[in-house]
Protein backbone atom coordinates (compact mmCIF):
# COMPACT_ATOMS: atom_id res chain seq x y z
CA UNK A 1 0.00 0.00 0.00
CA UNK A 2 1.24 3.70 -1.09
CA UNK A 3 1.24 5.73 2.02
CA UNK A 4 2.60 8.88 0.49
CA UNK A 5 0.46 11.76 1.24
CA UNK A 6 0.36 14.44 -1.80
CA UNK A 7 2.94 16.34 0.50
CA UNK A 8 5.10 13.62 0.47
CA UNK A 9 4.93 12.73 -3.64
CA UNK A 10 5.54 16.76 -3.88
CA UNK A 11 8.93 15.92 -2.21
CA UNK A 12 10.08 12.84 -4.46
CA UNK A 13 9.38 14.27 -7.08
CA UNK A 14 11.05 17.66 -6.34
CA UNK A 15 13.98 18.07 -8.93
CA UNK A 16 16.33 18.81 -5.72
CA UNK A 17 15.22 15.43 -4.36
CA UNK A 18 17.03 13.42 -7.06
CA UNK A 19 20.49 12.03 -6.62
CA UNK A 20 23.61 14.31 -7.51
CA UNK A 21 24.72 12.02 -10.10
CA UNK A 22 21.24 11.31 -11.60
CA UNK A 23 20.29 15.17 -12.38
CA UNK A 24 21.20 15.50 -15.67
CA UNK A 25 19.67 19.20 -15.29
CA UNK A 26 21.86 19.72 -12.52
CA UNK A 27 25.10 18.25 -13.93
CA UNK A 28 24.28 20.23 -17.54
CA UNK A 29 23.76 23.76 -14.92
CA UNK A 30 26.44 26.62 -15.11
CA UNK A 31 27.58 25.39 -11.56
CA UNK A 32 29.11 22.06 -12.69
CA UNK A 33 31.04 23.48 -15.74
CA UNK A 34 34.17 23.16 -14.08
CA UNK A 35 32.89 19.03 -13.29
CA UNK A 36 32.11 18.81 -16.72
CA UNK A 37 35.73 19.83 -17.34
CA UNK A 38 37.20 17.58 -14.83
CA UNK A 39 34.97 14.34 -15.98
CA UNK A 40 36.01 15.47 -19.86
CA UNK A 41 39.47 14.89 -18.84
CA UNK A 42 39.46 11.74 -16.87
CA UNK A 43 37.15 9.75 -19.13
CA UNK A 44 39.80 9.64 -21.72
CA UNK A 45 42.60 9.32 -19.32
CA UNK A 46 41.56 6.58 -17.96
CA UNK A 47 41.29 4.96 -21.48
CA UNK A 48 44.35 5.91 -22.84
CA UNK A 49 46.01 4.66 -19.23
CA UNK A 50 44.65 0.86 -19.79
CA UNK A 51 45.90 0.90 -23.21
CA UNK A 52 49.19 1.92 -21.91
CA UNK A 53 49.33 4.74 -24.18
CA UNK A 54 52.37 6.64 -23.03
CA UNK A 55 53.19 8.63 -26.14
CA UNK A 56 51.90 10.10 -29.21
CA UNK A 57 52.34 11.26 -32.92
CA UNK A 58 49.74 14.12 -33.49
CA UNK A 59 48.51 14.45 -37.09
CA UNK A 60 46.65 17.62 -37.83
CA UNK A 61 44.87 18.93 -41.34
CA UNK A 62 42.21 19.50 -43.22
CA UNK A 63 38.76 17.62 -43.16
CA UNK A 64 37.78 18.96 -46.24
CA UNK A 65 40.72 16.66 -48.17
CA UNK A 66 38.90 13.77 -49.73
CA UNK A 67 40.93 10.30 -51.25
CA UNK A 68 39.29 11.68 -54.42
CA UNK A 69 39.19 15.07 -54.58
CA UNK A 70 40.53 17.75 -56.36
CA UNK A 71 43.76 18.86 -57.12
CA UNK A 72 46.54 17.60 -54.32
CA UNK A 73 43.58 16.26 -52.27
CA UNK A 74 44.45 12.33 -53.14
CA UNK A 75 48.31 13.02 -52.92
CA UNK A 76 48.22 14.26 -49.76
CA UNK A 77 45.67 11.72 -48.15
CA UNK A 78 47.52 8.96 -49.78
CA UNK A 79 50.84 10.08 -47.94
CA UNK A 80 49.24 10.99 -44.65
CA UNK A 81 47.70 7.07 -44.64
CA UNK A 82 51.52 6.12 -45.68
CA UNK A 83 52.58 8.23 -42.40
CA UNK A 84 50.30 6.49 -40.39
CA UNK A 85 50.86 3.00 -41.37
CA UNK A 86 54.32 3.92 -41.27
CA UNK A 87 55.33 6.00 -37.81
CA UNK A 88 52.98 2.91 -36.26
CA UNK A 89 54.92 0.10 -38.15
CA UNK A 90 58.43 1.87 -36.45
CA UNK A 91 57.58 3.85 -33.38
CA UNK A 92 56.62 1.74 -31.05
CA UNK A 93 52.84 1.48 -31.10
CA UNK A 94 52.65 -1.82 -32.00
CA UNK A 95 54.89 -2.92 -29.21
CA UNK A 96 53.77 -2.79 -25.68
CA UNK A 97 57.04 -2.40 -23.47
CA UNK A 98 56.20 -3.12 -19.92
CA UNK A 99 52.42 -2.02 -20.86
CA UNK A 100 53.31 1.08 -22.34
CA UNK A 101 52.70 1.84 -26.37
CA UNK A 102 54.94 4.74 -27.35
CA UNK A 103 54.18 7.02 -30.42
CA UNK A 104 50.80 6.17 -30.89
CA UNK A 105 48.99 8.11 -33.97
CA UNK A 106 46.22 10.57 -32.62
CA UNK A 107 44.16 12.61 -34.50
CA UNK A 108 41.06 15.04 -34.22
CA UNK A 109 39.22 11.60 -35.19
CA UNK A 110 37.08 13.17 -38.44
CA UNK A 111 37.55 13.06 -41.79
CA UNK A 112 39.83 13.89 -44.21
CA UNK A 113 43.73 14.03 -43.22
CA UNK A 114 42.89 12.48 -39.74
CA UNK A 115 40.78 9.25 -41.53
CA UNK A 116 43.73 9.10 -43.40
CA UNK A 117 46.14 8.96 -40.81
CA UNK A 118 43.97 6.73 -38.77
CA UNK A 119 43.37 4.44 -41.44
CA UNK A 120 46.97 4.41 -42.18
CA UNK A 121 47.67 2.83 -38.20
CA UNK A 122 44.71 0.51 -39.40
CA UNK A 123 46.44 -0.86 -42.20
CA UNK A 124 49.20 -1.91 -39.98
CA UNK A 125 47.05 -3.72 -37.00
CA UNK A 126 48.01 -0.89 -34.68
CA UNK A 127 45.84 1.15 -32.46
CA UNK A 128 45.34 5.01 -32.43
CA UNK A 129 43.36 7.43 -31.39
CA UNK A 130 40.70 10.20 -32.24
CA UNK A 131 39.79 12.71 -30.51
CA UNK A 132 37.09 14.06 -31.60
CA UNK A 133 34.54 17.53 -30.88
CA UNK A 134 31.24 18.51 -30.94
CA UNK A 135 30.00 20.91 -33.19
CA UNK A 136 27.20 22.69 -34.32
CA UNK A 137 27.28 20.32 -37.55
CA UNK A 138 28.17 17.03 -35.91
CA UNK A 139 31.47 15.74 -37.05
CA UNK A 140 31.48 11.83 -37.08
CA UNK A 141 34.49 10.08 -36.16
CA UNK A 142 36.60 8.58 -38.34
CA UNK A 143 35.82 4.50 -39.04
CA UNK A 144 39.67 3.73 -38.54
CA UNK A 145 40.19 5.14 -35.34
CA UNK A 146 40.45 2.34 -32.44
CA UNK A 147 36.95 2.21 -30.89
CA UNK A 148 37.94 2.07 -27.50
CA UNK A 149 40.42 5.34 -28.10
CA UNK A 150 37.72 6.94 -30.04
CA UNK A 151 36.41 10.13 -28.01
CA UNK A 152 33.96 12.67 -27.87
CA UNK A 153 34.58 16.24 -26.12
CA UNK A 154 32.65 19.29 -25.66
CA UNK A 155 35.53 21.39 -24.48
CA UNK A 156 38.05 22.70 -27.27
CA UNK A 157 40.56 23.05 -24.29
CA UNK A 158 40.22 19.68 -23.32
CA UNK A 159 40.61 18.25 -26.39
CA UNK A 160 43.59 20.74 -27.12
CA UNK A 161 45.37 19.51 -23.18
CA UNK A 162 45.12 15.46 -24.36
CA UNK A 163 46.05 16.04 -27.71
CA UNK A 164 49.51 18.38 -26.25
CA UNK A 165 50.03 16.28 -23.06
CA UNK A 166 51.53 12.90 -24.39
CA UNK A 167 52.74 14.35 -28.00
CA UNK A 168 56.21 13.30 -29.02
CA UNK A 169 56.13 14.76 -32.54
CA UNK A 170 53.56 17.23 -34.54
CA UNK A 171 52.91 16.42 -38.21
CA UNK A 172 50.28 19.10 -40.18
CA UNK A 173 49.46 18.66 -43.34
CA UNK A 174 47.73 21.11 -45.15
CA UNK A 175 44.42 22.59 -43.81
CA UNK A 176 42.76 25.71 -42.82
CA UNK A 177 41.61 28.06 -39.76
CA UNK A 178 41.22 24.76 -37.46
CA UNK A 179 44.33 22.87 -38.93
CA UNK A 180 46.30 26.62 -38.23
CA UNK A 181 44.75 26.86 -34.58
CA UNK A 182 46.07 23.84 -33.48
CA UNK A 183 49.60 24.13 -35.06
CA UNK A 184 49.65 27.73 -33.49
CA UNK A 185 48.74 26.18 -29.84
CA UNK A 186 51.72 24.35 -30.06
CA UNK A 187 53.87 26.42 -31.75
CA UNK A 188 53.05 28.64 -28.81
CA UNK A 189 53.67 25.70 -26.02
CA UNK A 190 57.14 25.33 -27.49
CA UNK A 191 58.07 29.01 -27.86
CA UNK A 192 56.68 29.62 -23.83
CA UNK A 193 58.80 26.27 -22.68
CA UNK A 194 55.11 25.12 -21.69
CA UNK A 195 55.92 21.97 -23.63
CA UNK A 196 58.48 19.67 -24.04
CA UNK A 197 60.86 19.93 -27.24
CA UNK A 198 59.17 18.10 -29.67
CA UNK A 199 59.75 17.61 -33.73
CA UNK A 200 56.76 19.66 -35.67
CA UNK A 201 57.09 18.88 -39.09
CA UNK A 202 54.58 20.51 -41.77
CA UNK A 203 53.93 18.37 -45.28
CA UNK A 204 54.07 19.91 -48.41
CA UNK A 205 56.51 22.83 -48.00
CA UNK A 206 54.97 24.66 -50.84
CA UNK A 207 51.85 24.97 -49.37
CA UNK A 208 52.67 25.63 -46.58
CA UNK A 209 55.16 28.82 -47.65
CA UNK A 210 52.15 29.93 -49.57
CA UNK A 211 50.06 30.17 -46.18
CA UNK A 212 52.23 31.57 -43.47
CA UNK A 213 55.46 33.78 -44.50
CA UNK A 214 57.35 32.47 -41.19
CA UNK A 215 60.54 34.50 -42.16
CA UNK A 216 58.23 37.47 -42.82
CA UNK A 217 57.90 36.86 -38.61
CA UNK A 218 61.47 36.44 -38.25
CA UNK A 219 62.13 39.81 -40.02
CA UNK A 220 60.08 41.74 -38.37
CA UNK A 221 61.09 40.53 -35.35
CA UNK A 222 57.99 38.91 -34.45
CA UNK A 223 59.85 36.01 -33.58
CA UNK A 224 63.50 34.83 -32.87
CA UNK A 225 65.75 32.61 -34.63
CA UNK A 226 65.28 30.10 -32.08
CA UNK A 227 61.66 29.90 -32.32
CA UNK A 228 61.99 29.71 -36.60
CA UNK A 229 63.74 26.11 -36.07
CA UNK A 230 61.02 24.97 -34.51
CA UNK A 231 59.33 24.50 -37.82
CA UNK A 232 60.36 21.64 -40.12
CA UNK A 233 59.41 20.46 -43.81
CA UNK A 234 58.92 17.37 -45.64
CA UNK A 235 57.61 16.33 -49.22
CA UNK A 236 56.85 12.33 -48.63
CA UNK A 237 55.69 10.22 -45.76
CA UNK A 238 59.31 8.79 -45.33
CA UNK A 239 60.63 12.31 -45.65
CA UNK A 240 58.59 12.57 -42.67
CA UNK A 241 59.68 10.18 -40.54
CA UNK A 242 63.46 10.77 -41.18
CA UNK A 243 62.39 14.50 -40.22
CA UNK A 244 61.19 13.96 -37.05
CA UNK A 245 64.02 11.47 -36.33
CA UNK A 246 67.05 13.86 -37.00
CA UNK A 247 65.17 16.16 -35.18
CA UNK A 248 65.03 14.21 -31.74
CA UNK A 249 62.19 11.72 -32.00
CA UNK A 250 62.44 8.80 -29.59
CA UNK A 251 61.64 5.66 -30.29
CA UNK A 252 60.22 2.98 -27.47
CA UNK A 253 63.09 3.39 -25.31
CA UNK A 254 61.94 6.57 -23.99
CA UNK A 255 61.91 7.74 -20.34
CA UNK A 256 58.61 10.26 -19.69
CA UNK A 257 57.14 11.73 -16.41
CA UNK A 258 53.38 10.84 -16.88
CA UNK A 259 52.39 14.34 -16.37
CA UNK A 260 52.98 17.25 -18.03
CA UNK A 261 52.20 20.56 -16.72
CA UNK A 262 49.57 22.06 -19.67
Amino acid sequence: MDDRTPAKEANHTSPSYRLAVMDQDFLLGDSMRGVRFQLEYAKAEESLRIWGVRSTIVVFGSARIREDGPGRHPFWYAQARAFGAVASQRGGALTVTSGTRDNVIATGGGPGIMEAANRGAADVGAPSIGFNITLPHEQEPNPYSTPELTFRFHYFAMRKMHLAMRANALVVFPGGFGTLDELFEILTLRQTGKAPALPIVLFDKAYWQSVIKFDALLEHGMVSEGDREFVRFADTAEDVWTTLIDNGLVVQTMERQPDQDF
